[in-house]
């Protein structure tokens, strides 16, 4: 799974409607830019990607006020909704996600009930434990990496990550249960998007053609 898609949709939720420069400016807002793919060029190749997906329905509005087109606001649809959700999912669940797409979906997962996002994180720490049990198939880790040459310490690292994951998991579930953030029907939650105008400290200034629509 690549991450831009889901943060693409999750900024346009964010906002209800946004045209592609504000959702470029949360994103970097948010440092996706450093520890994603979401650079500009990505970011407006999927906007128009799911316009044509019918995962966001855009609206032509009033012309730029850089000159140009008419500048072009993106609204997620149903079945933008389902794909985000399904992505969110997806992204808590898995233990093999990619750091950036694992990242997306923290941002993101106070979207969903509290209940649920412990279920889906329980999920996870089980495939964690699956996969070491796995690993252990092959590796004993009392004899140390060098029962396979150099090559045992790729087993060895994989181990340790596991290791490290399942605690890392464990630990958010125990803040997920113990009351931290607001979630799904807890009331308002934190979006932390820009406000149209609002200024971007984090902003690269990197300027792109997609900037203008």
């Amino acid at each position: 799974m690549s991450a831009i898609r889901l943060l693409v949709l999750g900024a346009v939720r964010g906002h209800g409607r946004a045209h592609g420069y504000q959702v470029r400016n949360d994103l970097e807002y948010w440092g996706a830019h450093e520890w994603s793919n979401a650079k500009p060029g990505s970011i407006y190749h999927a906007l128009k990607q799911m316009a044509k997906q019918e995962l966001l329905l855009a609206h032509e509005v009033a012309p730029s006020t850089v000159g140009g087109p008419p500048r072009v606001e993106y609204e997620v649809t149903p079945r933008g909704d389902e794909e985000f959700f399904a992505l969110l999912r997806e992204a808590l669940t898995s233990y093999d996600q990619k750091p950036d797409v694992l990242s997306a979906a923290l941002g993101f997962m106070v979207s969903l009930p509290r209940g649920e996002v412990v279920e889906l994180l329980g999920r996870r720490v089980r495939a964690i434990e699956e996969w070491r049990a796995a690993v252990l198939e092959y590796y004993a880790p009392e004899k140390g990496p060098g029962q396979f040459q150099h090559i045992g310490e790729i087993m060895n690292f994989w181990l340790h990550s596991a290791d490290g994951g399942a605690q890392w998991t464990r630990e958010l579930i125990g803040r997920i249960e113990g009351g931290a953030y607001a979630f799904a029907g807890e009331g308002e939650p934190f979006v932390g998007v820009l406000a149209e105008g609002e200024v971007n400290p984090y902003a690269t200034g990197e300027v792109h053609p997609g900037d203008r629509r």
